[in-house]
């Protein structure tokens, strides 16, 4: 496995894996609901600035994973991140995961950030789990922030400081 930060030309594999981690339906979009191309999310990646990043991991020529870092562009909040995170299907439980947050921590370490945050649906406990082992910490739940499968679902606010 190869972790690395995006390049351009892998907007359209990526624009695929995303819509597969969606069908898990542990994301935010629905299975289908993204409308991004690959169009779209190339020139978003030539026009990124220095305050984000995108890691994605690699086998065998395929992504399988990917980790997008998005900085802040207020003052009082230049020193966080926001992280979105998803593996491919086949991969998970095999490390791809450990390997893109540790690629993103050592990103922000370089830049002295202090912390990195995210949200996570509350009954996804494997990556709840995750996260934790990585020192993220729950720091609050938001109450039926999600309608998944006509259910109202939490999501847990996460983070860690570095």
């Amino acid at each position: 496995m190869i972790i690395r930060k995006v390049v351009p030309a892998d907007a359209e594999q990526l624009v695929a894996l995303m819509k597969h981690v969606e069908e898990s339906n542990h994301m935010l979009f629905e299975p289908g609901e993204r409308k991004t191309t690959s169009e779209q999310l190339q020139k978003r990646l030539l026009t990124m600035d220095e305050k984000s990043t995108v890691f994605v991991a690699e086998e065998k020529n395929e992504l399988t994973g990917y980790v997008f870092v998005i900085g802040e562009d207020v003052k009082r909040k230049q020193h966080s991140v926001y992280i979105a995170i998803g593996v491919q299907q086949y991969v998970r439980g095999r490390g791809t995961g450990t390997e893109l947050l540790r690629a993103m921590e050592k990103w922000a370490i370089e830049r002295a950030l202090h912390r990195i945050e995210l949200t996570v649906i509350a009954h996804n406990k494997t990556a709840v789990a995750l996260y934790e082992k990585m020192g993220f910490n729950i720091e609050g739940v938001k109450r039926d922030s999600l309608y998944i499968n006509s259910e109202f679902v939490n999501e847990y606010y996460m983070s860690k400081l570095i």
